[in-house]
């Protein structure tokens, strides 16, 4: 009697697919890096030329605000809307939307980093995390992250900046949709922003950041959430 043997061909084919998915993932990430460099040169520039039309000496300026150990309070209100990205699954839902509020308080942790136009300092904060979901359902979170930034401060008044940051997530919109399976997950989230001086201490913050909500494995799903944050808000930033 004789059998025929596929394994190994459905293990050749299915490594092929996975290949390709993994150059897929590749692709959409450098895409997505690509739009997010050329976003940042574009308000580095915009930051520049506002700041060369506006050279007036007695207006606040950031550099001379942000020092080591100066303290930002403050506090961000944003719209959450999920996207389905190119790397992501092709199961996630985008219709989960939320309002964010989100507190912060930090302290500036370096001296000045000379680096030409990217001359700025490293900031530390925390950010305790406030949602309503609204869709697909009503929905509560709340969590914390951790958030680094880095302050750009050769442009007078305007403060582009960057930051990153990672923390945790409780909500109740799990395990109802199909993407999360349990209340608490892990948080990441980066992207671009900039802080416009008022006064010398009083700054308007614009910005925008990627953010992912997953269990990172240790549920029974875990597709996850991205999604787009556009947030605005005010700081207050506290000299020794």
């Amino acid at each position: 009697m004789h059998f025929k043997v596929w394994p190994s061909r459905w293990g050749n084919d299915h490594a092929g697919l996975s290949l390709t998915h993994g150059r897929r993932r590749r692709g959409a990430w450098l895409r997505a890096l690509g739009f997010a460099a050329v976003f940042f040169a574009v308000s580095v520039e915009w930051s520049a030329s506002l700041c060369r039309a506006e050279a007036d000496p007695t207006s606040p300026s950031a550099r001379d605000t942000l020092k080591r150990g100066t303290i930002e309070v403050g506090g961000v209100v944003g719209f959450w809307q999920a996207l389905r990205f190119p790397f992501q699954e092709s199961s996630s839902n985008p219709n989960r939307s939320a309002v964010f509020i989100t507190p912060r308080i930090g302290m500036v942790v370096t001296d000045e980093i000379q680096a030409g136009l990217l001359t700025g300092n490293l900031e530390v904060l925390v950010e305790p995390i406030f949602a309503r979901f609204t869709q697909p359902f009503s929905a509560e979170a709340a969590g914390v992250t951790l958030v680094f930034k880095y302050n750009l401060l050769s442009f007078g008044r305007w403060m582009p900046f960057w930051d990153a940051g990672a923390g945790m997530l409780w909500t109740n919109l799990a395990p109802r949709i199909r993407e999360l399976s349990t209340p608490l997950n892990f948080v990441i989230e980066t992207g671009p922003g900039v802080q416009y001086f008022m006064t010398e201490q009083t700054t308007l913050t614009l910005g925008v950041r990627y953010h992912h909500i997953s269990n990172s494995d240790t549920g029974e799903r875990n597709i996850g959430l991205n999604a787009i944050l556009p947030y605005a808000g005010i700081s207050w930033f506290l000299t020794r």
